[in-house]
């Protein structure tokens, strides 16, 4: 049976954390620990700060990756490409991410906050407490 969107989204809220792995300008990738929220259409929102090397790569460079999960061998690794968003669009997303961070409307104030997604295009579940254990990859269209 392939993973639905509704079981990814429901995996990605059971977990706080992530880790978001970004490319620097000489290549090299560079991987952060950060507080995650899930949108239904399964775009994956952070804040950071502005002076922050993540916001920096994704500034010049889209991609942009996220693993999550790692505790009883189950993870989520997804592959997308990471923007900004403004106006209307950062609003639903603000409101996705106040959800499972109420605290993070206090970070709003801060001098250089920024609002992070990474829209998927693809990504992979894994379960291997399970006999077989289960691997499904889903696809996107942006």
């Amino acid at each position: 049976m392939a993973i639905s969107r509704e079981e990814v989204c429901a995996f990605v809220r059971r977990h706080k954390y992530g880790v978001v792995s970004t490319i620097h300008e000489n290549g090299a990738p560079q991987s952060a620990v950060v507080g995650i929220a899930v949108t239904p259409l399964v775009e994956i929102v952070f804040d950071t700060l502005s002076t922050s090397r993540k916001f920096a790569n994704i500034a010049r460079d889209k991609r942009a990756s996220v693993v999550i999960g790692w505790e009883d061998e189950r993870t989520l690794q997804l592959e997308g490409v990471a923007d900004m968003p403004e106006y209307d669009e950062l609003e639903r997303l603000k409101a996705a991410y106040y959800e499972a961070w109420p605290d993070g409307r206090a970070r709003a104030a801060w001098p250089g906050i920024a609002y992070l997604r990474i829209r998927p295009v693809w990504l992979r579940y894994s379960d291997y407490n399970l006999n077989p254990p289960r691997a499904e990859e889903m696809k996107f269209v942006l």
